[in-house]
């Protein structure tokens, strides 16, 4: 049997505590992480024995006039070694600064799990360009409203109308998408577009939570509750009321919090580890999830969240929607400090409407603000993309793979035309019930979910229009 290479993680400058939550997190991906507490210390174990098993550096902090040096002398002992910053702020200024010194990616504390394993997979695979998943790349700007997201494509205006739909309730949200499809920015739209807008957000990463502590974070905790338990802990759920709570991963949580979430949402009661009592909250919890809740995963809290349930389609399958999301993306990059106003040519367009996307958005993001830096001309072209050119012809990734897009629909969505696709792959007309299922898709999308208006805009009654949904299998809340 092959054995899997060593993996290790250089972390330069970080504090114990930080280097024991980093090394935890790398460890779950098969990384081994060595600490260095100053430049010396890293170069000689870069240059000692097993120097070549590290394959990235994690700097703890960034300083403007001793990171470049730092960089340029452990890029030294290893040509083109990935070094990620690592910030206590998520100043896109900062991370311009540290790209443009020769850093490889950007992350914020508190490190977020799924993004710190994404910036290592990232770099540290050879076959992609460093940076292309700089978590950095999702701060750009305000969140955005419902109404404000990008994409023409009939599953995904479906999707939107579902949200917009469920704004106008108190019910939990299930979000179900590949990761970088934008969960959390549909969440927080859901939130912002409800009567709840003012009410506070949180967010808890389920993920991330270790299975001992979750239940003080979600419930809270009296004081005295567990050994360590020196002082009382309000939990998320009491600190969301009124509002909005996020449970991102909501599949990774353990069943027996599973179910006494269940029961929370059912009296809407919460009672904190250890206390005889409980608090009456109104919260609203939206879910989300990178594919269907796993079989073993609570009956009554997934009927109770997926009562509603969004399903975010890839970027994949929505390459139409590239152009459109991509001049958004620099509109927004433009916003920030350090960073110009910057076109993109439909050749740069037709590179990457013709890649697979496996980040989906996320990763189309840092790609356009990895382009965005090194652009000293005033509009990105194809030239700007080698990489996504390279991979998109030869990756063997399953989720990788080019869309196929016929000449004259590539024109069309060069040109921002939101249509529906008349043909397949193959030449042939695609069956008249797929035309007509996009059609309606579309619709629902573009009039919000509000049916009465869709069913006199295609010139049919509501039981009409109703019926066609069943019969062509649409799943809608709207």
């Amino acid at each position: 049997m092959r054995e899997e290479p060593i993996r290790s993680l250089l972390l330069l400058d970080a504090n114990p505590e930080e280097r024991r939550l980093i090394s935890a997190i790398a460890g779950r991906a098969g990384w081994s992480v060595v600490g260095a507490a100053d430049e010396e210390t890293a170069i000689a174990l870069l240059q000692g024995p097993h120097g070549r098993e590290v394959l990235a550096v994690l700097l703890g902090g960034w300083d403007a006039d001793r990171g470049p040096q730092l960089i340029t002398a452990l890029r030294g002992q290893r040509t083109g070694l990935p070094v990620i910053v690592l910030s206590q702020s998520d100043n896109v200024a900062i991370a311009v600064e540290a790209m443009r010194a020769g850093a490889s990616d950007f992350l914020v504390r508190p490190v977020a799990p799924e993004r710190l394993l994404e910036a290592l997979a990232a770099n540290a695979d050879r076959r992609r360009a460093a940076g292309e998943l700089a978590p950095v790349s999702e701060k750009l700007a305000r969140p955005l409203a419902l109404e404000q997201l990008i994409g023409a494509a009939p599953e995904f205006r479906a999707a939107l109308a579902v949200a917009a739909k469920s704004a106008r309730n108190r019910l939990p949200v299930l979000i179900i998408g590949e990761p970088g499809t934008g969960k959390e920015t549909v969440a927080r739209a859901i939130h912002g577009a409800s009567l709840r807008a003012k009410g506070p957000l949180l967010t808890l990463d389920c993920k991330a939570a270790a299975a001992n502590i979750v239940d003080s974070e979600l419930f809270g905790h009296e004081k005295g509750a567990f050994p360590g338990a020196f002082t009382s802990k309000v939990g998320k759920l009491v600190q969301s009321d009124g509002g909005t709570l996020i449970l991102d991963d909501i599949g990774c949580l353990p069943l027996q919090t599973q179910e006494l979430l269940d029961r929370m949402l059912a009296t809407g009661e919460v009672r904190p580890v250890g206390l005889n009592g409980s608090y009456s909250v109104d919260v609203r919890v939206i879910a989300t999830s990178n594919r269907a809740l796993p079989e073993d995963f609570h009956p009554g809290l997934a009927e109770r969240i997926g009562g509603t349930t969004v399903n975010l389609p890839s970027l994949r399958e929505r390459s139409g929607d590239i152009p459109a999301l991509a001049r958004h993306l620099l509109q927004r990059l433009a916003e920030q400090t350090g960073l110009k106003e910057l076109s993109i040519g439909n050749d740069a367009l037709a590179v990457l409407m013709r890649y697979g996307w496996p980040g989906n958005v996320r990763q189309l993001a840092g790609v356009l603000f990895r382009a965005a830096l090194q652009c000293e001309e005033s509009a990105l072209t194809a030239q700007h993309f080698p990489h996504i050119a390279v991979q998109s012809r030869y990756t063997a990734r399953r989720t990788d793979f080019a869309p196929t897009v016929s000449a004259e629909r590539s024109e069309e969505m060069l040109a921002g035309a939101p249509g529906v696709t008349l043909y397949s792959s193959d030449g042939h007309l695609r069956p008249l019930e797929d035309i007509e299922a996009d059609i309606i898709r579309l619709a629902i999308g573009h009039y919000r979910g509000r049916m009465t208006e869709v069913a006199r805009r295609l010139g049919i009654g509501r039981s009409t229009l109703y019926r066609k949904l069943g019969e062509l299998g649409i799943d809608t809340a709207a």
